[in-house]
């Protein structure tokens, strides 16, 4: 595995990146993946969203990825919304035809084209005053890596045990998605165990520190947008803080007393045991249907679909 280092993707070697991934794509309505896919079988499972507080808080323990969002972001006042933003942008690169996944590709590229500045202050290897950028490759792989690593997590926590065989497979085909951020392959881990061993690298390791800008976000990271959510976020706390890697938690300053950890054990196996037993429109993610009728050329308009839709991303789903 290359060393990603302080180099940034540029557009001409994101447009180089996605030319080379084309013609590895024999089907352009499948996308990326398609039926059949580890990918498309795995990530259709809805309880992947219970692991978005563990992804969002290995990612900004990342100091790049912290200072971006707080100089960058509207998190502070519409953290959901930005948990919104983020899935309307992954789904079309995972459920998406291939224009789709490209086109997302490039949205992103050019967001991040805006997004670079400087360190407020010492944190982990980083200085005041060093920079910081959005499309810098090492943060680009660690934000990758939190997301499949945490799919993964999560479908062993509530689904259950994948084979090392499957897990293998999937991580071989999510390499597709790196090169939609302009990754090479030689920057990625090389097989599923290589994955794994890199990722618990960096949950001990300095390249992870927590400073001002990550404590900031985790603070109001789970302020419901509704009080009547109140609740829920709660338990969705509880499952964060009990599901993230000890090392990434303990910079955070994140603990569950004895209180908390009884309900966290308590709360997992009740999730295990409710969760596959929620209908099929339920239990899988909305894209993975619409991404099925697209590839079957389904007509029609799939008005229950748009409606769970509607619960994941909001009016403009």
């Amino acid at each position: 595995m290359a060393e990603p280092g302080r180099r940034t993707v540029s557009t001409s070697q994101l447009e180089a990146r996605l030319a080379r991934l084309e013609t590895t794509l024999p089907e352009p309505v499948s996308g990326l993946y398609g039926p059949g896919s580890a990918v498309w079988e795995i990530s259709r499972h809805a309880c992947t969203f219970l692991g978005g507080g563990r992804a969002a808080l290995l990612q900004v323990a990342h100091p790049q990825v912290a200072q971006a969002i707080v100089h960058h972001s509207r998190t502070r006042t519409d953290p959901y919304g930005r948990f919104q933003r983020t899935f309307r942008q992954v789904f079309p690169m995972v459920w998406g035809s291939r224009d789709q996944a490209f086109a997302a590709a490039r949205a992103v590229h050019r967001v991040h084209l805006g997004i670079h500045g400087r360190f407020e202050e010492d944190v982990g290897r980083y200085h005041r005053g060093d920079r910081y950028d959005a499309n810098d490759r090492s943060a680009l792989l660690w934000v990758h890596a939190t997301l499949w690593e945490t799919s993964i997590a999560m479908h062993e926590t509530f689904v259950g045990a994948l084979s090392l065989d499957a897990k293998e497979g999937y991580y071989q085909e999510t390499k597709r998605f790196a090169a939609l951020f302009g990754l090479e392959e030689d920057e990625l881990p090389g097989d599923w165990s290589e994955f794994l061993s890199y990722n618990r690298r960096r949950w001990e390791s300095d390249a992870l520190a927590v400073g001002s800008a990550g404590r900031e976000i985790a603070s109001y990271l789970f302020e419901p947008p509704d009080p009547l959510l109140a609740p829920a976020f709660t338990r969705l706390r509880l499952l964060t803080i009990g599901l993230l890697p000890e090392p990434v938690a303990h910079r955070f300053g994140l603990a569950l007393d004895a209180s908390e950890r009884r309900r966290f054990e308590r709360l997992v196996p009740r999730l295990s045991t409710w969760l596959p037993r929620l209908p099929r429109r339920l239990r899988y993610v909305p894209p993975y249907f619409a991404a099925r009728r697209r590839v079957e050329r389904r007509g029609g308009v799939d008005w229950l679909g748009r409606a769970v839709e509607r619960l994941y991303l909001g009016g403009a789903a």
